[in-house]
């Protein structure tokens, strides 16, 4: 079926994306935001009985609810490690190389980042990595507010959902519809890849 109709192949292929980004979108909030609150407001589990209340004021039923542990599935989940303070790959590349082909819709830049580029978590690396993208290229077409996008979508999201994929093609025909519009379209915005 697949050959006869790759239309529907890529159409089932695009309709799975949203729900992949929705589920890492989903994850990611989770981890990084639903604990802090929950803890700021959790009481101590242990149970310390305040000074004014002598043992004999206190009631068994009041000291097992401050003793006992949570039930389960309120407990709140693990905090993500914070990004790192300092660039672990300070000094080292993040882009190996650029190379500019022509393609059916007219010319795409190929950006092939090294493991550096690929494992950094480090906020501002982004910047580094499309001043290298940038540098490397050898016209004015690189940087421009749609191809940026395309990398940042790319740098965003293609190292998650794509870890291993060899090269991120940006092409500058693409038009410029902003960076949540670029992931909408999964980094390609006017159309899919050819």
């Amino acid at each position: 079926m697949a050959q006869r109709y790759p239309d529907r192949l890529a159409s089932s292929y695009r309709a799975k994306w949203p729900r992949i980004i929705g589920a890492v979108l989903a994850v990611a909030a989770c981890a990084t935001g639903c604990a802090t609150e929950a803890a700021d407001t959790a009481e101590p589990a242990s149970a310390t009985v305040p000074a004014h209340e002598t043992p004999s004021r206190t009631t068994p039923s009041t000291t097992a609810a401050r003793t006992t542990a949570p039930e389960l599935g309120t407990q709140t989940p693990p905090v993500a490690p914070a990004p790192p303070a300092v660039d672990p790959f300070e000094g080292m590349a993040l882009i190996d190389h650029t190379a500019w082909t022509d393609a059916v819709d007219g010319p795409r830049l190929l950006v092939f980042p090294t493991q550096a580029g690929r494992d950094t978590t480090f906020p501002d690396s982004v910047h580094r990595a499309w001043q290298e993208v940038v540098d490397d290229s050898t016209t004015v077409d690189a940087d421009t507010p749609g191809m940026y996008d395309q990398f940042l979508c790319h740098w965003q999201w293609a190292r998650v959902v794509k870890p291993n994929k060899p090269s991120w093609n940006l092409e500058p025909w693409r038009p410029a519809v902003g960076y949540q519009e670029t992931v909408n379209a999964l980094c390609n915005p006017g159309g899919p890849e050819r």
